[in-house]
This record gives C-alpha cells, sequence and structure tokens, in this order.
C-alpha cells in the first residue's frame, strides 16, 4: 500500500493513496451540521461493513471545533468523505493515544506533536501529513518541527503540483497532488451571455499570510477599458485586515469584498465567474 511510486499523482477517493476531494466555504451551521454527525456516521459505518473493512482513522487539526477555518472545514469533508467509504474517523486538535489505525494530520508545524507521539506509539501504521500552504511558503525553510513532520510521515499531501518545488527531492516519491474540486452546480446557467464584465473571484480568508489584496492591487493597474471586476469572498481574521477590504472597495471601482458567505452562495459566485 505504500511502496514506491514513481512520482506525484492526481489520486481518486482511494484510501491507498488518500485521495480525497476538499469543498470550501461552509456556513458556520454547516459547520456545525458536519461536527454534530460524527457519533452517528461512527455507529453507522460499524453496521453497513464487516469489521474486518473497518479502518480507525484519526483526524488531527489545530482549528478549534465548529470554527470556520478553512483546515477546520477541510477535515471534517475528509471525515465524511471516508466514512462514507466505511471507516470510523474521528476529529480532534490532537492525538492522544488513542487505538487508530491511521492518523492523518493537518498542518505539519502546528500538528507536530501529534504526529511525533502516533510514530512513536504506533510506528507501522500510516501516518499521513497535509501540509498547508502555511507548512510549505513560510515553515518549511525555517522550522525544525515542520521538516522533522515531513520526515516522519509515511505519506505526504499537497494540493497543487507547484508544491513539490519547495520539497526535497528525497521526498517527492511519498508526495501525492490531491487537487481541490467542488460538486457540479447544473442549476446555475453559463453566464457569459449575460453580463458584459469579466468577472474574477477571490475565494479565501483574509490573513496576512495569504497576501490577500494581491488581485486588488493588481486591478489597479489595469487601462480603463479592462472589464475584469473582482469579487472577494472570505472573512477577515482581525479587525486591521477588515478596515483595509473596506476601504479597498471603497476607493477601488474594481474590487468588492462581501465578507464571508455560505457555501451555496460561494459555489454560485464561483459558476458566475470566467476567472
Amino acid at each position: 500500500m505504500y511502496g514506491r511510486a514513481s512520482g506525484p499523482a492526481n489520486c481518486g477517493l482511494r484510501i491507498e493513496d488518500c485521495g480525497i476531494n476538499t469543498p470550501q466555504a461552509f456556513s458556520r451551521s454547516e459547520v456545525n451540521t458536519l461536527e454534530n454527525e460524527e457519533d452517528l456516521a461512527l455507529r453507522k459505518s460499524a453496521i453497513r461493513n464487516p469489521q474486518s473493512a473497518i479502518l480507525r482513522i484519526a483526524i488531527v487539526t489545530p482549528a478549534p471545533p465548529r470554527s470556520l477555518h478553512g483546515n477546520r472545514v477541510t477535515a471534517l469533508r475528509w471525515a465524511r468523505i471516508l466514512r462514507q467509504l466505511g471507516h470510523r474517523v474521528t476529529v480532534a486538535q490532537s492525538y492522544e493515544g488513542e487505538s487508530s489505525d491511521m492518523l492523518i494530520a493537518l498542518h505539519a508545524r502546528r500538528s507536530h506533536d501529534s504526529i511525533k507521539r502516533f510514530h512513536r506509539e504506533r510506528p507501522n501504521k500510516p501516518l499521513i501529513v497535509a501540509l498547508t500552504g502555511t507548512d510549505l511558503y513560510r515553515d518549511l525553510p525555517k522550522s525544525e518541527r515542520t521538516r522533522l513532520s515531513l520526515e516522519l510521515a509515511t505519506r505526504l499531501i499537497v494540493l497543487q503540483p507547484k508544491a513539490l518545488d519547495e520539497l526535497p527531492k528525497r521526498l517527492h516519491a511519498k508526495t501525492r497532488v490531491i487537487y481541490q474540486s467542488v460538486k457540479p452546480f447544473p442549476k446555475i446557467s453559463n453566464p457569459r451571455s449575460q453580463i458584459s464584465n469579466f468577472r474574477v473571484c477571490v475565494i479565501g480568508h483574509l490573513r496576512e499570510v495569504k497576501d490577500p489584496f494581491r488581485a486588488a492591487m493588481a486591478a489597479r493597474l489595469l487601462p480603463e477599458s479592462s472589464r475584469i471586476q473582482i469579487v472577494h469572498v472570505g472573512g477577515a481574521m482581525n479587525e486591521k485586515m477588515a478596515e483595509r477590504a473596506r476601504r479597498e472597495t471603497q476607493v477601488n471601482p474594481r474590487y468588492k469584498w462581501i465578507g464571508e458567505q455560505p457555501q451555496w452562495r460561494v459555489r454560485r459566485i464561483l459558476m458566475r465567474s470566467q476567472l
């Protein structure tokens, strides 16, 4: 199951390759629903499948329960997919020594203690580390904890192929690229015949590490004839970011920040955008 691969692969929904799609941008009520489903899903998976087919999978994420942080939403969505495949899945902020057949850790640096403990206590079990953008572009060059987490992992997950450029080549064989995706939304018609502007949607919370205003700054350089309009969806992580987004919306006619939105609305905006 964990033999050497010839290179990074785009994987489907297989435990072997950790192929997990990750829709984004859920409302708080949707996150709460996902959290509340855990106990019921655990019971149903035991009824649906023979004991031999069930894996006990622990997912750890530093994001607190019922938060709208991207890592938390990702953890809950992955848990749902794995439960639909019949496995028993728990989601927690840390690994506390539970009897698990597999650990999936989101965030190499912040989940390092859990990664280290699981490797020490269950050295022959699969240990999968999903690398965040913060891991790759901020922590990896300067954090020993991040680098050790990567070495301890039996599999690494990245969400886009350019992430491999940030990893040592010796880690490429155990790395899998899993592209984020969303389910089709067939009720939304193709908008190109309905709008005259070229709409660009930026989806992501306003955090300094994400450089969230890069698209807005680029839009200021466009010629007057350009039809580009930018819609930015995402919550501000602090008041300073919120104030800047409000100010940018006021002074930049090509940019509009609409804040945090529920999943259905984010999908609608995405489907009606050209980029």
